[in-house]
């Protein structure tokens, strides 16, 4: 039992050519009941027996292998199941990737408070994966539907949903968030926060002309130097640490929650290499490449000014994507986070430009580029004798002109974007405020804290049925924010306050356990596939769909696994194949 638990929680294959003790590629499972034999009598004496055919049954077959898969992984879900019902109220997340055999795998994520534990946690449960063959919202929600009444969760108590930006998934007619709500209205659907702020990043790179194509050349200038080992041993030699002026965090397009790829771009050092490979190449369209590179943005000192602007942006951006990625990330914390977000992109318009051209110019200045912009060429048209005085704007200067067309212009549309796409966290922070705000909380007079307690009961109800009463959740958060002491400073510690209350506020203890479910983004079911890129490789493409789901179970919750108790597991195990072996006919 060690041996398999110790396999799967490390997502390593089992089997090999051979499934006899003591041959050659005999796989992982059967060398490392091997190694324990030698210092184990007992085990040692029982391999032994098997190979000189003394014993049948051995208990190391394959089957017994899968049959232990899948017993831990059933307790495992077991263990959650019990945790998200005694939860009561829940969210999905989903997620969808097709494995190394071309099968669409479906993840199941589910995200609840966990009240089991003291002080309450908030969790993130992998249910498993999910074989898809029709990938449209209605087949994905018949999927889901169908598993969670095998779990026997209640999909009436989905309090949230969290998907990708795939159509069938997020869908506002045909996606499985609209099939879901119109059989429960109280299952909001939330954006992914990173999604968003990736979407909002590709879309400022797409804005204009000057960003796609300054994108453009960071991306030219990283494959350039990769192709070939030569190459990139170029690009090596010498090469110092990484500074905002020699390096950008460019976001790829098509890749999801926070992924980036780190582009080196634009030191001393790259314009050396850049000449070098010229010098040493062979391939005429490839110099041809260098050359453009070097004169005409390497000797430009707007690509150095671009280089450093798109730098302070998205390095503020990436440490937000990666902060709202955290299991434990709630929506209370992501609102703060977006927020402050939002307030450097201000602050940066304001004040942003100045420090940037500073840093352009020392960059510039150290690879021996004149810091100045290029002149806006005057048109001129010739008068007709009936024109009166000219009144065309006089053109401005390349500084100005870059200011407007470029620095304010891709700034502008990144904070229309912020209030599009993150409507709905505006949603609950509107909704939700006054519970994860502690400071707006004991500062509110009786007639706005009832007002907003009447807000969240109308969210929170359908039809007749209501999660909490508005009046007793007013009445309950008087008392609430006067016994609070001053060190209780983030909802989460209201949370652990009110379960030491034991029951004494059911309805603010409903509410801020509702608030916790909302997902704020679908990176555990991303990271889901991670192990399933382990698990399922080409070498086990043929991998039953129980077996990887078990696999994939112990692997993914392995904390759970660590706790369990064998014994009961072992002994069902071998009373059940005790009576196997006594009732097997005889051929």
């Amino acid at each position: 039992m060690d041996g398999v638990m110790y396999l799967a929680k490390n997502g390593l294959a089992f089997r090999g050519d051979s499934e006899k003790i003591y041959t050659k590629h005999n796989g992982k499972f059967l060398s490392l009941m091997k190694l324990i034999a030698k210092h184990n009598p007992v085990l040692n004496m029982h391999l032994q027996r098997i190979v000189k055919k003394d014993i049948h049954y051995h208990y190391l077959s394959h089957k017994i292998q899968n049959e232990s898969i899948m017993r831990f992984a059933k307790e495992i879900k077991t263990s959650i199941v019990q945790k998200v019902q005694k939860a009561k109220y829940f969210s999905i997340i989903l997620d969808c990737m097709p494995d190394i055999s071309r099968k669409e795998q479906m993840s199941i994520v589910v995200r609840c408070v966990d009240v089991s534990q003291t002080p309450t946690k908030l969790e993130e449960f992998f249910l498993g994966f999910l074989q898809v063959n029709d990938t449209t919202g209605a087949g994905l929600f018949l999927e889901l539907q169908d598993a969670l009444e095998k779990l026997h969760l209640n999909i009436y108590n989905i309090r949230g949903q969290g998907y990708g930006n795939g159509a069938n998934m997020k869908g506002k007619r045909k996606g499985v968030q609209k099939k879901l709500i119109n059989m429960n209205p109280r299952a909001f659907y939330t954006p992914c926060g990173c999604h968003s702020l990736n979407l909002i990043l590709c879309d400022m790179a797409k804005s204009c002309e000057k960003a796609s194509s300054f994108f453009g050349i960071v991306q030219t200038t990283y494959k350039l130097f990769p192709a070939s080992t030569k190459r990139w041993q170029v690009f090596k030699k010498n090469r110092r640490e990484w500074s905002h002026s020699q390096a950008i965090i460019g976001y790829k397009v098509g890749k999801s929650c926070g992924k980036h790829q780190s582009y080196y771009i634009s030191s001393p050092e790259d314009t050396e290499r850049s000449k070098h490979l010229k010098k040493n190449s062979d391939d005429d369209s490839e110099k041809c490449v260098v050359d453009g590179l070097i004169k005409l943005h390497f000797k430009n000192f707007e690509f150095f000014l671009r280089m450093v602007i798109w730098y302070d942006l998205l390095s503020d951006v990436n440490s937000v994507s990666k902060s709202m990625q955290k299991q434990d990330m709630h929506m209370a914390t992501a609102i703060k986070h977006i927020n402050k977000l939002i307030s450097y992109f201000q602050g940066y318009r304001d004040t942003g430009f100045e420090s940037a051209m500073k840093e352009a110019t020392n960059i510039a200045t150290s690879m021996g580029v004149t810091p100045k912009f290029r002149e806006i060429r005057v048109r001129k048209r010739k008068k007709h004798f009936d024109e009166g005085p000219s009144e065309d704007p006089v053109p401005s200067s390349g500084e100005e002109s870059f200011k407007t067309n470029y620095f304010f212009y891709i700034i502008d549309y990144a904070l229309r974007s912020f209030k599009e796409i993150f409507a709905q966290f505006r949603e609950y922070e509107r909704l939700y405020r006054f519970l994860f705000d502690l400071e707006k909380l004991k500062s509110m007079n009786n007639e706005e804290l009832l007002a907003s307690c009447k807000t969240l009961e109308e969210y929170l109800s359908y039809g007749t049925i209501y999660d909490i009463d508005g009046k007793d959740l007013y009445a309950e958060l008087k008392i609430i924010r006067g016994m609070i002491s001053t060190d209780i400073k983030k909802p989460i510690e209201v949370l652990h306050f009110l379960q030491e209350m034991e029951g004494c506020y059911p309805n603010a203890w409903i509410a801020y356990r509702i608030l916790f479910t909302v997902p704020v983004t679908v990176a555990s079911a991303e990271r889901s596939f991670s192990q399933l890129k382990l698990i399922k490789t080409y070498l086990q493409s043929t991998m039953l769909q129980e077996r990887l789901n078990g696999l994939a179970m112990i692997a993914i919750e392995r904390e759970i696994a660590e706790l369990l108790d064998y014994k009961p597991i072992i002994r069902d195990f071998a009373s059940e194949n005790a009576r196997r072996a006594v009732f097997t006919p005889t051929q």
